[in-house]
């Protein structure tokens, strides 16, 4: 293999509407995140607390209607956007791709085992890395159409299994001896749960490293079980952002403006009612007790989600080319730049102030002030970013994995 088809990206390579779509992404993921920082992953699934004040109830709402599931999803249409870049630019060099980028993935692995079972639960990193490795079964597709023909089929999957297992249970419920039985799973189920919850707050508010280490472990038997649900999505949104560059969109902004004008409107029109509904609908049931309502709902998020993070892509690529938005939104550049140094720092910094070995605050914060602490720490996280990066040429996450992937010390300083 050539040796050039085995070098990193050069910083005249970047395009950086990219690094400050990363940037924005990671602040939106940072607000999902932080409910589940803060308080036992298992209360995601229970029913809402009675007594949660309305400030937290509005703070809660917000998250559910403006950020979850348009994140990931965003940031998984980024990260497939990257794999068609870096596949072009291995073949414009005539070498060969495939084994630099599987090395790549194995060490995006380690990062994420790493992250998951030292630092925090909620990590999405193990979920890319092996998806990654399906990604790459589609790096010979000829047609950008034949990629959003699966990116489709994926993401329709999720949603299809779903109403199919709701219409299973609703068929279930008009048997009077099946409906006893499945009344009485659900209500087993969420009361392990809610005995699971109280287990996990006493440990993370007042165990140990190794302890809090224990329950982390325990935790992600069922995380990745809800983690592997995600896939379909994901690796969905990887192909939408392999036919983004497939097609070059982003070579050419200006060629493609009506394409992101065309993402704003419809994102927003199908986006908004679907998140509305989303919004008003999640916080009505319990995640642990299957049915239409919690079917629809799910539907409502995957359509919702998908939608309104186009329109988001749409419209932080069109206002970062427009005064006087341009130089504020390229303040967020330096935070995409050092992506992955950035999410790490995010898990870092919260579970300092979370956990008991940090500050302890651990289920004391409710969702209102999470939103605050989610802004004071992107902001935090911009001027270091500006700070390092004029320094640095990597993060130093991202350092370590272009050295590791490229089996050879990389230049860090300026």
């Amino acid at each position: 293999m050539p040796q050039a088809s085995a070098r990193p990206v050069a910083e005249t390579e970047r395009i950086a509407t990219i690094d400050i779509l990363r940037g924005f992404a990671l602040f939106g993921i940072l607000t999902v995140n932080m409910y589940l920082f803060s308080n036992p992953f298992q209360n995601y699934l229970l029913p809402l607390d009675p007594n949660m004040p309305w400030y937290d109830r509005v703070g809660l709402w917000l998250v559910h209607f403006l950020t979850e599931g348009k994140f990931y999803t965003l940031f998984s249409l980024l990260f497939g956007l990257g794999f068609a870049l870096q596949l072009q630019r291995a073949r414009a060099r005539g070498g060969k791709f495939w084994t630099v980028y599987m090395r790549r993935l194995l060490v995006l692995l380690g990062f994420g085992l790493v992250h998951a079972f030292f630092i925090w639960i909620g990590d999405i990193l193990v979920l890319y890395a092996l998806l990654g490795f399906v990604l790459l079964l589609f790096s010979k597709v000829k047609r950008p159409r034949t990629l959003l023909i699966w990116a489709g089929i994926f993401l329709a999957i999720p949603q299809v299994l779903s109403l199919a297992l709701a219409a299973l249970i609703e068929f279930g419920r008009t048997v009077p001896e099946a409906a006893v039985q499945i009344e009485a799973a659900f209500v087993e189920q969420e009361a392990m749960f809610a005995q699971e919850a109280e287990r996990a707050r006493e440990v993370y508010q007042t165990g140990s490293f190794l302890e809090i280490t224990a329950q982390r472990a325990r935790d992600l038997q069922t995380m990745w079980l809800g983690t592997l649900t995600m896939a379909p999505t994901v690796l969905g949104m990887f192909l939408i952002g392999a036919y983004f560059g497939k097609r070059e969109i982003f070579a050419d902004l200006a060629a493609h403006a009506t394409l992101f004008r065309r993402l704003v409107i419809w994102g927003f029109l199908i986006g908004i009612p679907a998140n509305l509904y989303y919004a008003f609908a999640i916080m009505q049931v319990s995640r642990t007790i299957f049915g239409w309502d919690l079917a629809f709902a799910n539907l409502a998020l995957a359509i919702g989600g998908v939608a309104q993070s186009l329109a988001y892509l749409g419209s932080i690529t069109l206002l970062s080319r427009r005064d006087p938005w341009q130089r504020p939104l390229s303040a967020l550049a330096p935070v995409g730049q050092m992506g992955l140094s950035n999410y790490l720092l995010q898990s870092i910094i919260a579970t300092l102030i979370f956990y008991s070995y940090g500050l302890g605050f651990f289920g004391q914060v409710g969702a209102a002030a999470g939103w605050l602490i989610a802004i004071a720490i992107y902001a935090t996280q911009i001027p270091l970013s500006h700070w390092w990066m004029r320094r640095f040429r990597y993060g130093p996450a991202e350092w370590l994995w272009r050295t590791l992937t490229y089996l050879r010390l990389q230049p860090m300083r300026r």
